[in-house]
């Protein structure tokens, strides 16, 4: 393991504090009595108070010294003197341990008093402080220049994702939008749960993945000797539990997807599914209205959201529109009627990239997809969807061709999806078997398995029943405005960290460039680095032999890029 210079000077620090006497990680509890948030609220000069925390900043003034402790609930100001710290002869305490031994990040309890310094500030002044926990990389902290520029600031977002930990500590705003999303959880938990509902609890592991049109993840269980498939949806088996006679059931849930990954989608990702018996699509339109201006209020305490350049209003009651009617009105193609082979022309004609292997229901997404979703901007039900886009969802009570289906749409993207359940074991088991025939030509997106025990518990009966499913993750960006959801996971995922590489000089100040604006045009990056020209050589080729950037060739010249 290579270490920094300062890491180096950390693990030395480390030995001379464990050569004192002192451990930098002691196991016993550390008797904690107050905050700085209640501190502040609740401030009293001569109060006495134990904290415990971060060390973020210190200003060292021969015996005294002024710094900031971070705790869970923000930052307060401390005050360190020498001589109310060791009040006797031996002023190592503070000498030694504190100037020379703690750095910035270390953990630290201290018991002290409250005052007001002559700027008004509010401080602790210490009376005893104790090493908690040692810290042995420099935090990624911003630094300031004398004229107040700020440098160095930690925002690379690979880097914050990776390091969520580091993230989370030096730029501590970002704590809100987890505080916010926890608030969501805990919201719409107790709307359903006051409704009467029931909350349950399904399998990850799953012998056929159902529920939902998505590739899975494939394990192995070795006790059994048979694959097993990461969830891709929990339908299926919380209307087993409809049969089995619960009247509303709820699962908030972890689903898997071996698709994709991007700013929208999270291999992992959190989803509420919810079923209701005696109900159906036009009033489960209804009850979402309720629960989703319900939250946005307990989460923001307003209905109105702000998304990127969008003003977003989660107040009941949301517009209403057939998919049909969505597509006529954006592309001035009616869908009714038609047969696969003429929505393969006309989508064609739309310009959209059209496969052997969709059948009408992909192509008609698809038409959908590109011509009309972007246009949503408002929370609005999308209603009425084709039958061959729902396999799981009841027949249209009016037009058998369509189902009684709703996406809930806002900013141009899904964010919940409901059915008047199918209940009808024959007509379920003849849907399985239309999707069995879409993957047999080749629609990986098509299930390629029966779930003979779900049809099965359909035989014995299931009442008329509504369900939905909400997107967790969208639903707080939409919250928070925030627009990728690794923003709103605490722990993306992410591609193999690579590898350090060493690199000399020139080429960091290259790769310095060329990562602030990627691709690059050759010359421009040649130009801007000023190296010359058997500098410039050496310098790309190692960049692109270590695999840091490549060099590409298209109609307007040579581009370099970041790997």
């Amino acid at each position: 393991m290579q270490l920094s210079e300062q890491e180096i000077v950390r693990r030395e620090k480390l030995s001379q504090l464990r050569e004192l006497g002192i451990n930098p990680y002691p196991a016993d509890l550390y008797p904690v009595d107050s905050n700085t948030k209640g501190i502040k609220q609740n401030f009293e000069n001569g109060k006495k108070v134990i904290i415990a925390g971060r060390l973020m900043s210190r200003r060292i003034q021969g015996n005294a010294s002024f710094a900031e402790l971070q705790d869970a609930e923000g930052r307060i100001q401390v005050y360190f003197n020498r001589d109310e710290i060791c009040p006797g002869e031996d002023k190592t305490h503070y000498n030694t341990v504190y100037k020379k031994l703690l750095d910035i990040g270390d953990f630290i309890g201290i018991e002290g008093e409250l005052f007001t310094t002559k700027v008004g500030e509010k401080t602790v002044m210490v009376k005893a402080f104790k090493l908690l926990s040692k810290s042995l990389k420099p935090l990624p902290l911003p630094k300031t220049d004398s004229e107040g520029n700020t440098f160095d600031e930690f925002k690379d977002p690979e880097l914050r994702y990776r390091q969520r930990y580091a993230d989370l500590v030096v730029n501590p705003h970002i704590k809100e939008v987890f505080i916010k999303r926890t608030k969501l959880f805990n919201a719409m938990r107790t709307f359903l749960s006051d409704s009467g509902y029931f909350e349950v609890e399904t399998p990850i592991l799953q012998p056929i993945p159902g529920g939902a049109a998505a590739k899975p993840f494939i394990t192995h269980h070795n006790t059994l000797d048979i694959p097993l498939y990461m969830r891709i949806a929990n339908e299926l088996y919380l209307k087993r539990l409809i049969v089995g006679g619960f009247d509303g059931v709820y699962e908030f849930a972890k689903d898997f997807r071996n698709e994709g990954m991007d700013r929208t989608h999270n291999p992992e990702f959190s989803m509420m599914e919810l079923y209701v018996a005696y109900k159906d699509y036009n009033w489960m339109m209804d009850y979402t209205e309720k629960l989703l201006e319900y939250c946005a209020m307990k989460v923001n305490g307003t209905t109105k959201a702000t998304f990127g350049k969008y003003n977003i209003d989660f107040k009941a009651p949301y517009l209403r529109i057939s998919m049909t009617d969505a597509i006529i009105k954006y592309t001035g193609f009616d869908i009714t009627g038609k047969s696969e082979e003429e929505l393969r022309i006309a989508s064609k004609e739309m310009g959209l990239e059209i496969d052997e292997t969709m059948g009408k229901g992909k192509i008609i997404d698809e038409i959908f997809g590109e011509k009309c979703e972007k246009n949503f901007i408002q929370p609005t039900f999308i209603t009425d969807y084709p039958k061959e886009m729902s396999p799981l969802c009841k027949e249209h009570r009016e037009n058998p061709e369509l189902t009684e289906r709703f996406e809930l749409m806002i900013c141009g993207k899904e964010l919940a999806n409901a059915y008047s359940e199918l209940n009808d074991p024959i007509d379920q088991r003849e849907r399985f078997e239309d999707q069995v025939k879409l993957a047999d030509r080749g629609d990986d997106e098509a299930t390629q398995f029966i779930d003979y025990d779900f049809l099965r518990a359909l035989e014995y009966g299931m009442p008329p029943t509504s369900g939905i499913g909400i997107g967790m993750d969208r639903l707080i960006m939409f919250l928070t405005n925030n627009a990728s959801i690794q923003e709103v996971l605490f722990f993306p995922q992410m591609k193999p960290e690579q590898k350090q590489v060493a690199m000399t000089d020139d080429e960091k100040a290259v790769f310095a460039i060329l990562k602030s604006n990627s691709p690059m045009d050759l010359v421009s990056l040649k130009t801007q680095s000023g190296l010359s020209n058997k500098k410039w050589d050496k310098t790309i080729k190692g960049l692109t032999k270590n695999g840091l950037a490549k060099v590409s060739k298209n109609d307007e010249g040579l581009f370099v890029e970041v790997v």
